[in-house]
């Protein structure tokens, strides 16, 4: 199968070669387009690899039939209509590492030249002046750098802070203690607490309803006297009317600002002309360097994306480590099958809706929930929702549109090894089924509620419970052969003698109702449930 890939917004010449080396993508590349002409257009492909300057909207991926996967050549997403992605389940990939060094490098460079007064020292130099007395710097060494967030670029600048002999301070309640400590980073408790001893306060977190306005009239009226502020995350993370008012009436020594709330900001916006304000038209990733990054790290991501499934990247997946990615391809099968199980079984049971579904881990397994709980989610509903776009990406916010309470949790009953197991919950029924996926070895399911079997769920697999007395095996199984069915494993399990017993038959090819009903007529046999597992 071949995939059609558009590459727009100028995307780095040697990651779009990465992607027109590979035989099964056809690459077509083009310049930025008007909206309406991608609009017609974007129906034809499978993915689409851009920057900043075309807008994914819900119209746009409604639009692509065909879509799975959008490549974004860079960090920032505000672009993209995430939420309508994931509904329709088109992964969304960034570039979040490319660019780190880019912006750790323009952070410093851009505020050493507002503490050196480096624009204006050079404007005046050009116009034939020569105002040396004017320009009284400050100096890095001895100040308190606070920085809000402390990921992969807040951390960037905190190593290189220390080269100015810096103190660093962080307030970022997401990163543990070791980490802090290795980057030799105090600990703020509070917003507040990092603010009131900051000299230079820099932003390096995403734009969301938590982080909007983060820093108001309130918090820059916190900060010390003559302090600066700098954002080169995202626009709107500073409020611009707050900040201007405190730069108007000499309340900061200054401010640099390289993203803004609108972009561009309007010829005549008032951060334009407003005193010792450094703006830089959103040049954080403009390196060469950076665009070369940054467009190799998303067209191996979208590559990997459209031929090996691996949605490590994805956004809109909460997956484990990217390396670590094809090693969960077991663990997510248990995962899925379980679910599958156990929905078929509480179906023939009479169960008319699933209200609840709870995914159990084992502690290896803990770091990796999110893909987990994802594939659970895809074995309830597949067959059961009417859609082609059923998959990693979509499921979670599928089934909780259904009213389906998802949950995750870690625990040490299932084992050292590779556990999973997936409780379905509705009504006054409940089924539980667990599996392992050690690595190297065939997936499996161990146990259906209280019954401890050992099964490949491959194919199709037939879920029998009947009384535990002497010739039910041979009866299912002659039936079987009868019908057409061959088995590939029949195992059979039971709490206690002459009690009940269940059976799980992992059969080839499909079953028919027609041979469901004759093994529900033997005798002994009292249910029979069909699990025909979709392709992965």
């Amino acid at each position: 199968m071949t995939y059609r890939v558009l590459v727009t917004d100028e995307v780095d010449p040697e990651g779009v070669a990465l992607l027109a080396a590979e035989p099964l993508l056809q690459v077509d590349e083009v310049p930025t387009l008007p909206k309406d002409e991608l609009l017609r257009r974007i129906g034809d492909y499978d993915a689409i690899v851009g920057r900043s300057a075309t807008r994914i909207s819900a119209e746009l991926l409604n639009a692509a039939t065909k879509l799975k996967v959008v490549g974004r050549a860079g960090v920032g997403v505000d672009n993209v209509a995430i939420d309508t992605a994931t509904a329709l389940g088109i992964a969304i990939i960034n570039a979040p590492a490319g660019n780190t060094v880019a912006v750790a490098e323009l952070f410093f460079g851009a505020v050493i030249g507002l503490l050196r007064q480096l624009p204006t020292a050079a404007e005046s130099m050009r116009s034939g002046r020569w105002d040396r007395a004017q320009f009284m710097g400050r100096e890095l060494k001895g100040k308190t750098l606070g920085i809000v967030g402390l990921g992969r670029i807040g951390s960037e600048v905190a190593t290189r802070a220390h080269a100015f002999g810096m103190s660093v301070v962080a307030y970022d309640p997401y990163i543990s203690d070791e980490r802090f400590t290795a980057l030799r980073v105090r600990r703020a408790a509070t917003l507040d607490a990092l603010i009131s001893e900051t000299n230079i306060l820099t932003l390096h977190v995403p734009l969301t309803d938590e982080t909007r306005g983060l820093i108001g009239k309130r918090e820059l009226g916190r900060l010390p006297a003559r302090s600066v502020v700098v954002n080169m995350a995202r626009g709107g993370i500073v409020d611009e009317d707050a900040l201007l008012q405190a730069l108007t009436h000499n309340q900061l020594r200054g401010a640099v600002l390289d993203v803004f709330t609108t972009e561009p900001p309007t010829a005549d916006h008032p951060l334009r002309t407003a005193p010792n304000l450094l703006l830089t038209p959103h040049l954080g990733a403009n390196t060469v360097e950076a665009q070369r990054n940054v467009s190799r790290d998303v067209c191996l991501a979208v590559r990997d994306a459209l031929l090996r499934n691996d949605l490590s990247r994805s956004l809109n997946v909460a997956a484990g480590a990217t390396g670590e990615w094809p090693t969960l391809h077991g663990a997510m099968l248990v995962a899925r099958r379980a679910a599958a199980v156990a929905r078929a079984v509480l179906a023939d049971q009479g169960m008319r809706a699933v209200r609840k579904l709870a995914l159990r881990v084992s502690p290896d397994l803990a770091h990796a929930s999110g893909p987990l709980l994802s594939a659970a989610a895809v074995g309830l509903l597949e067959g059961v929702i009417e859609t082609e776009r059923l998959n990693l990406i979509n499921a979670r916010a599928l089934a909780e549109a259904r009213g389906i309470e998802l949950s995750v949790a870690e625990t040490t009953e299932l084992g050292a090894t590779r556990g999973v197991e997936v409780a379905l919950a509705g009504g006054m029924q409940q089924l539980a089924v667990a599996g392992t996926a050690p690595d190297g070895s065939t997936p499996r399911l161990t146990r259906i509620g209280s019954f401890h079997i050992d099964v490949n769920p491959r194919q199709t697999l037939l879920i029998l419970t009947n009384h535990d007395v002497p010739g039910v095996i041979g009866r299912v199984g002659t039936l079987l052969g009868t019908h057409g069915v061959n088995i590939a494993e029949y195992h059979q399990a039971r709490l206690a003698q002459g009690g009940d017993a269940l059976a799980a038959v992992s059969v080839d090819g499909a079953v028919t109702e027609d041979t469901r009903k004759a093994l529900l007529a033997l005798p002994d046999v009292l249910t029979a449930s069909i699990v025909l597992f979709r392709d992965e």
